[in-house]
């Protein structure tokens, strides 16, 4: 009977827990208003996962798109998309515009498993076409609009895409003669035809609101929602990837990929709350973007808010403080430019400089920079997410020392793209996480805690392989089903991931010594003169290309004699921080930014000789 009533309190208490979670941020909060202090933290983030799984109860139907139809349901008259000072639309919206989509792939014939492209800037009407492709059973062809116009060819092409949504902007570049395999190109800004080869598509699209209005007589309710019936291996998404060492290449993303993705995503950010507003800032195109800005925010009921347009630091700012975002997705570059360049240059002003090496005014003086860092994200912020790149150390140390919620994790296209996550308050500095469920790691080494190997990856969100390349699909998965992400990295005994480098950027040095550039980049990207760098090999020697910052030269008045001492002084500097076999042994300007990838991470194959 004790045990009974001990099961029951439990239970209730656990649902109580569900309902606090709702309204308030602060898991610690909601730990101590229902007495869970005698608990371990990371009990407690169990009882949250039990309890959301309880409220998200279809998540274990393992349908991606049953997520989407139930979110749509429960928040009907909710806000979900924003274009930032332009038009938004309620869910209601939201599913009524998927439902005219349909209209328009009925009118065409558009068969089950034919691709869509998508290419254009961020905007309500990009996620728009995307959930109406992936809701009518067809498959999403994700492009960076930023891509160039040969490139967006090639990729349309290589797909065999029959139908291109292209912003008029991304429109205006593009040779549809280039392109003969599309039938169909709607532009996204309004979803005019601007090319069909079907009379039937023209004429629906033409009579659109009125033949809505004539299918729907009684309006468009939540019972008229059709989605496609999805199979868990079937593809949803061709994901082109970012190519940082090599040409794109298109990932196969099955269902069960996007469906453990943001099931992780739901289950495992619970301070995300239907309402909550999210900033999409991070290219839709990309799958770190795609899936905890846009397919994160649609399941959990949130207000997505489209910046539109290049995001700038003021803008940034701006739309945190507009918007008060509860989870911030972002990339390294963005919060170092604001450390680097913000912080760390009054840290070194004196007296600061000074008091910062006694232990009671550092802890004071840091505590006051955290209570001002904070509201430049908004008041409701709980985590900022960086990924996408190794988020420099200096910085990271820092941010860990001042309290700053921040977490890193990893991934890569290929798994949808999560592979590596912790909350911050657990998370362990310098690592990316702890690996996520329904996904298995190993490491290629004999002692995966001090010696890096290979990580290799299986479970749900890893892809079918790449499309039209049976040859890279062979050489990228091991004989034993395995996929080999290339990274180099060691397994701590708590299961937290520590990226050392890609297999692909090692060198080697003289008497066989592994040496990881991207750690001597890190050291170089510590100096306020230097915005980038690249560690590159040429005739057996180390060289750094180095790309000043601008604002900075221009503000200290450094000429270009000066520049070359200064960055040289640099140099010998790290050098200094260095074992000897991989010490730099010379230094090039380079003179424009560093061409990058969506993930603002530099593509290092252009640079190699």
């Amino acid at each position: 009977m004790k045990l009974y009533s001990m099961l029951l309190l439990f239970f209730i208490r656990t649902l109580i827990l569900l309902l606090l979670l709702q309204y308030i941020n602060n898991t610690k909060i909601v730990f101590l208003l229902l007495d869970y202090s005698n608990y371990d933290y990371l009990v407690c983030k169990k009882l949250i996962t039990f309890a959301t799984k309880i409220y998200y109860i279809n998540m274990d139907d393992k349908k991606f798109l049953t997520l989407v139809k139930d979110s749509i349901c429960r928040n009907w008259d909710a806000p979900a998309l924003t274009d930032i000072g332009s038009e938004s639309y309620l869910f209601s919206d939201f599913a009524k515009q998927i439902a005219k989509i349909h209209m328009l792939f009925d009118a065409m014939e558009l068969q089950k498993g034919e691709k869509a492209a998508i290419c254009g800037r961020n905007s309500a009407h990009w996620a728009i076409a995307l959930f109406s492709t992936l809701g009518y059973g067809a498959v999403a062809t994700t492009i960076l609009h930023d891509f160039s116009s040969e490139n967006i060819h090639n990729i349309v092409n290589h797909s065999d895409s029959r139908i291109l949504f292209v912003s008029e902007q991304n429109w205006q570049k593009l040779d549809p003669t280039q392109m003969p395999n599309v039938d169909t190109i709607i532009v996204l800004d309004d979803f005019s035809i601007q090319k069909s080869n079907s009379p039937a598509l023209i004429a629906c699209r033409s009579e659109w609101e009125d033949e809505f209005k004539r299918k729907y007589p009684e309006g468009f309710t939540r019972a008229d929602i059709k989605f496609h019936d999805e199979d868990p291996e079937e593809m949803a998404i061709l994901n082109y990837t970012s190519g940082t060492t090599s040409s794109p290449k298109g990932v196969m993303l099955p269902y069960r990929s996007i469906w453990s993705n943001t099931t992780f995503a739901v289950e495992m950010i619970p301070f995300v709350k239907a309402g909550d507003g999210l900033i999409a800032m991070l290219p839709m195109a990309h799958m770190y973007g795609l899936a905890f800005e846009i397919l994160l925010g649609i399941c959990k009921g949130c207000n997505i808010h489209f910046l539109t347009r290049v995001p700038s630091p003021q803008i940034l700012i701006s739309t945190f403080q507009q918007v008060n975002p509860s989870l911030i997705i972002t990339v390294p570059l963005i919060i170092e430019k604001i450390i680097q360049s913000k912080v760390f240059p009054e840290l070194q002003k004196q007296p600061t400089k000074f008091l910062l090496k006694i232990p009671f005014f550092r802890k004071m003086i840091y505590k006051k920079i955290s209570q001002s860092l904070l509201p430049i994200f908004g008041n409701k912020m709980v985590e900022v997410v960086i990924g996408g790149a190794a988020l420099n150390k200096e910085v990271g140390a820092f941010l860990t020392e001042i309290k700053f919620p921040y977490t890193v994790g990893y991934g890569m296209t290929e798994c949808g793209p999560l592979i590596a996550y912790e909350y911050w308050e657990t998370y362990k500095p310098e690592s990316c996480g702890q690996t996520v469920d329904r996904m298995q790691v190993r490491v290629d080494s004999e002692n995966p805690e001090t010696i890096p190997g290979e990580l290799h990856v299986k479970g749900d969100n890893v892809m079918l392989g790449y499309y039209n390349n049976e040859e890279q699909t062979k050489n990228t998965f091991k004989e034993d089903g395995w996929l080999n992400t290339g990274d180099l990295v060691t397994i701590d005994k708590d299961g937290f991931i520590f990226i050392k480098g890609r297999s692909k950027t090692m060198i080697l040095g003289a008497s066989g010594q592994n040496i990881y550039p991207e750690e001597i980049e890190d050291l170089f990207n510590n100096s306020p003169l230097i915005a980038e760098s690249l560690v590159i090999e040429e005739n057996k020697k180390l060289i750094a290309l180095l790309f000043p910052d601008k604002d900075y030269v221009e503000k200290h008045g450094i000429k270009e004699k000066e520049l070359n001492e200064a960055l040289l002084a640099e140099m010998k500097a790290v050098n200094k921080k260095l074992p000897h076999f991989s010490t730099v042994s010379n230094f090039r300007i380079q003179q424009n930014e560093f061409e990058k990838t969506p993930k603002r991470s530099i593509k290092r194959f252009l640079y190699q000789k």
